[in-house]
């Protein structure tokens, strides 16, 4: 009887050990918090194709979306033989199930496809979006909870390049931005049911193509109030979660520039909202709250030069990290907007589209040509290390457990020690 009780002793420890090796969830493409910053631990700085490779899958067709993690789970969109996909692999690399939504509509530019939208995880389901305007909430057994399309509802897509803003999460809903020529919304939708909640308007008048956006919201708590900040048409907009009503707004182009559509998106540090805009040629720090138009009360300061056109900065501790489209990489003091250190990556022709990661002490920033950086960001921004894959790669790397995820166009690696 003793030794029966001391197996099952050490089956119950193994699964509590195995259970606790798997505590860190990634359920939005920017991560917890959406700031680009991983969890606590110690990561791998050095890999190649074939050094600290943990397992590589081969995707079924191209995409450009950030995998997201839930304990065993791991998903991402790509295309599966002209049709939009969605997988879900176990943390060992084994493909568990796929699932089809629709006819996949190609990518316009080189770097995109018809999964730029990264999913969204609340532990139990899994809301999924793509150029195609499908979209669609799953759970984690792959059953279809519901499905529908966005662009026959409520009108065609009209971006000239290729819708890339991911769904987002409030206590109630899934919410979608569309910013583009003609009607576009914010809409929040049932997580359940995929009825349509509420749908406001976000219309503006400005330069061409400055109405066109491909960022993601940023979902957090203003005063007690739970709020959605969307950044684009020349406007940062912050909106009531339960209702969608526009609580505050700050422009953005006052000399009406021409052509400043929006990639990179928003982040939040300290009660305030970090904004890069016109092509990567300003960073607007906003402080949060007040009440309608509040661009002459509650801009903190404007950065020239010193701001990212696609990707996203991370933020932590007082900081924000740039990674510039041409590799430079700035570390600015997100009070002040002073900057407090930089340094520019080897001179390439290729430039960068994955938004830069902090995690265990050191910043990763990508190439367009799969060359990840390791970057110290308590020695200056000191170059560590560097490390090909030499796959195109625009997707944010994805840090859980001591791995990271790196999806390239075509498959996913886990690298590891």
């Amino acid at each position: 009887m003793l030794k029966i009780q001391n197996i099952v002793c050490a089956l119950v420890l193994t699964g509590l050990i195995a259970a606790g090796a798997l505590a860190d969830n990634w359920s939005h493409w920017r991560g917890p918090g959406s700031a680009g910053v991983g969890p606590d631990g110690t990561f791998p700085t050095k890999w190649s194709k074939t050094e600290n490779v943990v397992w590589k899958v081969d995707l079924p067709g191209r995409g450009s979306s950030t995998p997201i993690v839930w304990e065993d789970y791991i998903f991402v969109t790509c295309g599966s033989d002209a049709n939009n996909a969605l997988l879900c692999f176990d943390r060992q690399g084994n493909k568990r199930w796929e699932k089809t939504f629709g006819r996949e509509r190609a990518g316009k530019n080189r770097k995109a496809s018809g999964s730029n939208p990264s999913p969204v995880t609340d532990g139990q389901r899994v809301w999924v979006y793509f150029k195609s305007g499908d979209f669609a909430c799953v759970d984690f057994d792959g059953n279809v909870v519901w499905q529908k399309n966005l662009q026959a509802d409520y009108g065609e897509d009209t971006l000239w390049w290729d819708l890339g803003t991911s769904p987002v999460l409030t206590k109630e809903f899934v919410v979608v931005a569309c910013m583009q020529e003609g009607p576009s919304y914010l809409a929040g939708f049932d997580r359940q049911s995929g009825e349509v909640v509420w749908k406001v308007d976000r219309l503006f008048n400005t330069p061409i193509e400055s109405d066109q956006s491909y960022t993601t919201p940023v979902v957090l708590s203003e005063g007690g109030e739970e709020t959605i900040i969307v950044l684009g048409a020349d406007h940062v907009t912050a909106h009531d979660a339960t209702s969608g009503e526009e609580l505050w707004r700050v422009g953005l182009n006052p000399k009406q520039g021409e052509n400043f559509r929006s990639i990179a998106s928003p982040v939040v540090i300290d009660e305030l909202l970090i904004a890069p805009y016109a092509r990567g040629d300003t960073l607007t720090a906003i402080r949060l709250g007040g009440r309608g138009d509040v661009t002459g009360s509650h801009v903190a300061w404007v950065q020239e030069d010193a701001a990212s056109d696609v990707p996203t900065p991370a933020v932590a501790d007082g900081k924000i990290y740039v990674c510039r489209d041409r590799g430079e990489v700035l570390c600015l003091d997100a009070q002040t907007g002073e900057k407090l250190w930089g340094q520019r990556m080897e001179r390439n022709r290729t430039a960068y589209s994955s938004s830069p990661m902090l995690a265990g002490g050191h910043l990763y920033v990508t190439r367009e040509d799969g060359k990840t950086f390791v970057l110290d960001v308590n020695n200056g921004g000191k170059l560590v290390a560097t490390n090909e894959l030499d796959e195109q790669t625009v997707a944010t790397p994805v840090f859980a457990d001591g791995k990271i995820l790196i999806r390239t166009m075509e498959s996913l690696y886990c690298i590891g020690r």
